[in-house]
């Protein structure tokens, strides 16, 4: 290090102090976080679901990751990237991966580990996806949302007498392998200790999951040596938990992780990666923390800039590297206003001590806008507003860039165009619809009640339905088979009319409500074949929505999605689903569901404009919803379902938020779901989150029937509903659908009997986890057919112990 002197300004008050500085960065270091790691066209998903099912070796498995990373590698070096991740990919998620490297894998995966001739690939799909094969019947591990975002990740499994130790050389492999394509020193990414336990679960009682940082430490000791000995220069540490509302032994538990670190390896550069939000209470742990670099999400949180600029961190030697571009949103970046936040930084600290980077990972944003052509949904002007992946490297790199010299005519030129688009963006028609906005402002408390209380309308709908004790159904979707998406996708290149694909359509869903019927469920569903997407279906048929050709990303594993992009007012020009449903129902005299994606939902998984509040949008949206929930009601549909699996994972990441977010939230649902008569069923469904914090909230939601993911947890997650007494009806889902194994009839028949030991029987729905879209038919078929027996049992217990 060498030591000078420069002017800062300290609370107002320009002085002259003496610093340190860090040797080897050069003025204003662009880096980045991480990266897309499915492939620009999905490689990833295709390549892992043909080695699934058998058709391509673990090699050329590899070998796509092998090709997908260097193509991620050498598309941020051309960019300008200076310091440039590696461990970045993984083949299906960042904490599964860990949980490998580490050795924490539970116990029942210990057969399978031990095989002398498995693949360590197997044992990590095993892990993620579940296994039913050579004798060995295992169950995947949880799967939940990371943060607040779409994206999940397997869940971490604890045992009081955990230990660690390093198994995969994953990490290790890829480091040299960027260095060769690079022809530079690759900066590793880790996930952080404390963060590793904190997102874990305890899987007995007597301990915490933070007892065990002694035993983890350790390891990360060993990674680091090894990386060391690799050359490795820089090391990002994640700790988004950082931003959570952290007790003091979480506190405690990252001083003493970094202390271990840093006394362990002064010479290497260790980052701290947090971001989705602000730090709150944990700031001055955070500017503490013996690292060389601490990043900052001054997307998310600009304002902890200014708290951080107030505090004695100015004189010392931390480094801040400045999370200005949105990582999690499409829109351009507006320049002026990041350098206004990187110039705040430099005064204060001077350039050797920022970084310039993207506010997180760029995993939570589609690929390259490049690949949007001249025929796919983004017209010109709304295209100009956008950047993918690739783009925002080309951001963060200009900012860099005009930092260093403001002055330069590339600086100015730039400076000058994105000012034009971004006034360009104001001052487009396609923006606003005065009669969407009059609307929602004419909204009243009327607007959001059911006519009558839940006890009424349960009456009611009993007598209405008709329907047994443990009622059976699904969540809404069936397999779309690789026929499905075929006349999908020549109906699209115009190689089937609408006539022919729709006559497919027809066919598909008569077959499966024929099917329903034959194998005994209660209340039907029309099976979804004519939509591709949960949220991109109805955003193609809303206004004030554009979709993109190749806008992926990843939610989890190999499932895709291609979020629509919110750019304007939102408008339903006409009804969306009510032709399919009616069509489906007129072939049966059983209930089918109206299938609806709520407003939440659809805000959360798309994404969003950023120059207006998200409730506003939100309003919007529950609008446009409930005039779908009263043409299906008035065409004759008895149960309708508007789902909202993303009303947990868009609850702010700090409690002092929660209040005003759910406020709105849950008044968007009620909007959606209170235009109907009392005899109208509402169901809605949740999946993949933890409910005990929120447990009023969807209370207050008053849906009737509430079906939620609890077959992972083996039920723990209906425990929330338990100690609250929920009122309405409930279907704890029995069957986890993100693995292909198939549950046999006594497992479900036992996961039953558990909800009926601690809820009213009369109240219990009987139904999977979440829809059945990403599965094949032949574990679909047979696994329904468990499961309306396993009700079957079911109710033939109840009777019996009458």
């Amino acid at each position: 290090m060498g030591v000078g002197f420069r002017s800062v300004r300290v609370q107002g008050v320009r002085q002259r102090t003496r610093y340190h500085y860090l040797t080897n960065i050069p003025k204003m270091v662009a880096h980045n976080l991480g990266y897309p790691r499915i492939g620009s066209h999905r490689e990833l998903k295709k390549a892992s679901e043909q080695y699934w099912a058998g058709k391509i070796s673990h090699d050329q498995l590899l070998e796509a990751g092998q090709r997908i990373r260097r193509d991620n590698w050498l598309t941020q070096q051309q960019a300008g990237i200076s310091i440039i991740p590696c461990n970045d990919f993984s083949f299906y998620d960042q904490m599964l991966d860990w949980s490998l490297t580490v050795n924490a894998i539970p116990e029942r995966f210990w057969p399978l580990a031990e095989k002398p001739d498995a693949a360590e690939l197997d044992l990590y799909f095993a892990m993620a996806r579940g296994y039913q094969k050579d004798g060995l019947d295992l169950i995947a591990m949880e799967m939940t949302k990371w943060f607040d975002t779409n994206y999940h990740y397997i869940v971490p499994e604890f045992t009081k007498d955990q230990t660690f130790s390093l198994r995969s050389e994953k990490l290790f492999a890829e480091f040299e392998e960027a260095k060769t394509v690079l022809g530079a020193v690759p900066k590793p990414v880790l996930l952080g200790p404390v963060t590793y336990l904190l997102l874990g679960k305890e899987k007995e009682d007597g301990f915490h999951r933070l007892d065990l940082l002694d035993r983890l430490l350790p390891v990360y000791e060993q990674i680091l040596t090894r990386l060391q000995e690799q050359d490795a220069d820089w090391i990002q540490l994640d700790e988004p938990a950082l931003v959570l509302n952290s007790p003091e032994r979480e506190q405690v538990a990252y001083a003493t992780a970094y202390r271990f670190l840093r006394e362990r390896f002064p010479k290497l550069k260790l980052l701290v990666a947090s971001y989705f939000e602000c730090f709150g209470e944990n700031l001055h742990l955070a500017t503490q923390l013996p690292v060389n670099a601490l990043h900052l999400d001054l997307v998310r949180c600009p304002s902890q800039l200014d708290d951080i600029l107030k505090t004695d961190f100015v004189n010392g030697t931390t480094a801040l590297s400045l999370g200005v571009v949105d990582g999690r949103n499409v829109w351009i970046n507006d320049l002026s206003r990041s350098l206004d936040l990187i110039r705040k930084a430099t005064d204060a600290l001077g350039h050797d001590r920022v970084l310039v980077a993207p506010s997180c990972s760029l995993l939570h944003t589609p690929c390259d806008l490049d690949l949007e052509t001249d025929a796919s949904g983004l017209t010109p002007e709304i295209k100009q507003w956008l950047a993918f992946a690739k783009q925002k490297l080309a951001e963060v790199v200009k900012l860099a860039t005009i930092s260093a010299d403001p002055n330069s005519e590339p600086a100015q030129t730039w400076l000058r165009e994105n000012k034009a688009v971004l006034t360009a963006r104001r001052q487009s028609t396609l923006i606003n619809r005065p009669d969407v906005q009059q609307r929602v402002n004419q909204l009243t408390d009327a607007d959001t009640h059911r006519q009558g209380a839940f006890a009424l309308r349960q009456s009611l709908q009993h007598q209405r339905l008709n329907l047994p004790l443990f009622p059976t159904t699904t969540i809404g979707s069936f397999p779309q088979t690789e026929d499905v998406r075929l006349n999908r996708a020549k109906f699209k290149k115009g190689e089937k009319t609408l006539e022919q694909y729709e006559a497919f359509i027809r066919e598909e869903t008569g077959k499966a409500i024929r099917w329903q019927e034959e194998i005994g469920l209660d209340v039907l569903v029309h099976g979804e074949f004519e939509r591709n997407d949960m949220v991109e279906y109805f955003g193609e048929l809303l206004d004030g929505f554009a979709f993109s050709q190749n806008g992926w990303v990843q939610s989890y594993g190999s499932r895709c999605v291609k979020p629509p992009i919110i750019y304007g007012d939102v408008h339903r020009p006409e009804a969306m689903t009510v032709r399919w449903t009616v069509f489906a129902q007129s072939l049966t005299d059983k209930p089918v569901k109206g299938m609806l994606t709520g407003p939440v939902t659809i805000l959360q998984w798309s994404f969003v404009r950023d120059d207006q509040p998200r409730r506003d949008t939100c309003m919007q949206i529950a609008l446009a919803i409930r005039d779908e929930v009263v043409d299906l009601e008035r065409a004759g549909i008895r149960v309708i379902q508007i789902d909202e699996p993303a009303i947990r994972e868009g609850l702010p990441l700090r409690r002092e938020n929660w209040a005003a977010y759910l406020d709105w939230a849950v008044k968007a649902f009620r909007v959606s779901a209170s235009g109907v008569q009392d005899e109208t069923q509402i169901h809605t469904h949740m999946c993949y989150s933890e409910f005990n914090d929120i447990i009023q909230p969807i209370a207050d939601m008053d849906a009737d029937v509430i079906t939620i993911e609890t077959s992972r947890s083996q039920m723990e997650l209906l425990d929330a509903f338990v100690q609250f007494n929920y009122p309405n009806e409930i279907g704890p889902g029995v069957y986890d659908i993100h693995s292909p194994r198939v549950p046999t009839k006594e497992e479900m028949v036992a996961l039953l009997n558990k909800a009926a030991d601690v809820l009213p029987v009369r109240n219990l729905w009987v139904n999977p986890d979440c829809g059945l879209k990403t599965r094949r038919w032949p574990e679909t078929e047979q696994a329904l057919k468990n499961m309306v027996q396993a009700a079957q049992t079911a109710r033939h217990l109840v009777t019996e112990n009458v």
